[in-house]
């Protein structure tokens, strides 16, 4: 066959990503903390986009409203005695205090071990050797360098680095300084004085045994009875295997809802959190400039065209996502009115699909305007995607896994700490409440509730 040029006319359909789509898009799927650093970096991008302070609007507009009806404060006419011959003595004004700047930050772990190092250091070498250990610690207070690399590093001798390791071992928080975790709570031991008999043997030698939950075995080799031994396993986990975790160093990390979702009366009221996000508007005297002909070259009237369309659509970007993040949340309410009026155990299986077939709109829509983000409602703050839950068929309808997993909770902690209920019973109590689920989804369920199996909750 041979091949032949010809021209051909024929329609498609392509989806075309323009910058403006681009930057909706971005806008849509960002948290209320994200969105505002957006913004800032807008604003120094953008020199015709300005932060609306409507605290100064409306104090301008109250002044004007004052100005039109002007009356006299007579109290403080009368409060001034000028005029009858007694002067009062100026008020001493004296600085605000900032309570703030007396909060003191956190402390970190080296911080804490360096000052006790300071006071327990006989020599300049001990210090030396004491604040070079004190830094090889992790956050959890373990050390992570070997004594013989340390010895290596400092020059010194391993004998030197072991008993400068052996005071720190003896510092506050217990625990501190040790290398593994049968030293961490060994060293813990040492420094207790009610601590069982067997408490160091069984540390020394089963620990494995303890966290798989095998006591009888223990109990076994240790020639002692099941209650013994697990009074003396219930006195270990006293003791914390993360001695340093209490000096976190860093800063404490608040989520912010970008949703608040109220009650008022026997409706839910959708409240969008713009305070962390600045009021956007259009710099007025770009605005004039435009107005005026002949106020600016052909090159600068075609830059600020250019950023007035950027600053016009960010602005509309803005509205849009506001919309849409609020009919979602909307529709949200509506679906899972049990759960705000009954709590978690009333939570209903929802997908993303159902939601943005209701509100007419794409599921690509409704993931990005619930990604990253945060609802308030009365039973506390959730992720939006936690609304979207799995689950399995119910007789009536159907359960959300998280409503599941909080009737296992609340099962687990009303048994019988001597026969807690196993997998198997966990599963039949659940489908005689309607819920049709199999033994290894009510494991996995457990599993990630962080709840043991029967046998590790088992008391003696």
């Amino acid at each position: 066959m041979r091949e032949r040029l010809g021209l051909s006319l024929e329609q498609t359909q392509k989806l075309i990503m323009t910058p403006e789509l681009r930057q909706a898009i971005v806008v849509l799927q960002l948290s209320t903390l994200e969105l505002a650093e957006y913004l800032q970096q807008e604003l120094q991008e953008n020199p015709l986009l300005e932060i609306k302070d409507e605290e100064e609007i409306a104090a301008v507009e109250e002044l004007e409203n004052d100005s039109e009806s002007f009356e006299i404060d007579w109290q403080e006419f009368f409060q001034d005695r000028s005029d009858l011959g007694y002067v009062r003595a100026p008020r001493e004004e004296r600085p605000e205090v900032n309570y703030q700047n007396f909060i003191s930050g956190q402390t970190s772990l080296q911080d804490h071990l360096l000052l006790q190092l300071k006071i327990a250091a006989k020599t300049e070498r001990e210090l030396e050797i004491g604040t070079f250990l004190i830094g090889n610690l992790d956050a959890n207070g373990y050390l992570k360098i070997d004594i013989k690399e340390a010895a290596e590093c400092l020059k010194v001798s391993p004998t030197a680095v072991w008993q400068v390791l052996q005071v720190i071992q003896r510092f506050d928080p217990p625990g501190v300084g040790a290398r593994n975790l049968a030293e961490c709570l060994l060293i813990q031991l040492r420094q207790r004085r009610d601590a069982p008999a067997a408490a160091e043997k069984i540390i020394h030698h089963f620990l494995p045994d303890i966290a798989a939950g095998r006591l009888k075995r223990v109990a076994k080799r240790l020639d002692m009875s099941l209650p013994a031994v697990q009074e003396v396993v219930d006195y270990i986990r006293t003791l914390d295997p993360k001695p340093g975790r209490a000096f976190g160093g860093g800063e404490n990390r608040y989520i912010v809802p970008d949703v608040i979702i109220e009650r008022v009366d026997d409706d839910y009221v959708v409240l969008l959190n713009d305070l962390a996000m600045p009021r956007l508007g259009i710099n007025p005297y770009y605005q004039a400039l435009m107005r005026q002909e002949g106020g600016c070259d052909p090159a600068t009237k075609r830059f600020i065209e250019s950023k007035l369309n950027a600053a016009t659509w960010l602005m509309r970007s803005l509205e849009q996502r506001r919309l849409t993040l609020y009919r979602v949340v909307s529709c949200l309410v509506q679906e899972q009115r049990e759960f705000l009026d009954k709590g978690l155990k009333y939570l209903k299986p929802l997908t993303m699909r159902q939601v943005a077939a209701a509100l007419g709109i794409h599921e690509s829509t409704v993931s990005r305007a619930t990604a990253n983000k945060y609802v308030q409602t009365p039973w506390g703050i959730f992720e939006l995607k936690f609304f979207f839950a799995s689950g399995v068929e119910r007789r009536g309808g159907a359960a959300a896994a998280e409503s599941i997993k909080k009737i296992i909770v609340e099962a687990i902690n009303s048994e019988d700490p001597a026969n807690p209920l196993t997998d198997q019973q966990l599963q039949e109590l659940l489908q005689r409440q309607g819920i049709k689920i199999s033994r290894r989804t009510v494991a996995k369920y457990r599993d990630e509730q962080g709840i043991p199996a029967a046998t590790r909750r088992k008391r003696y």
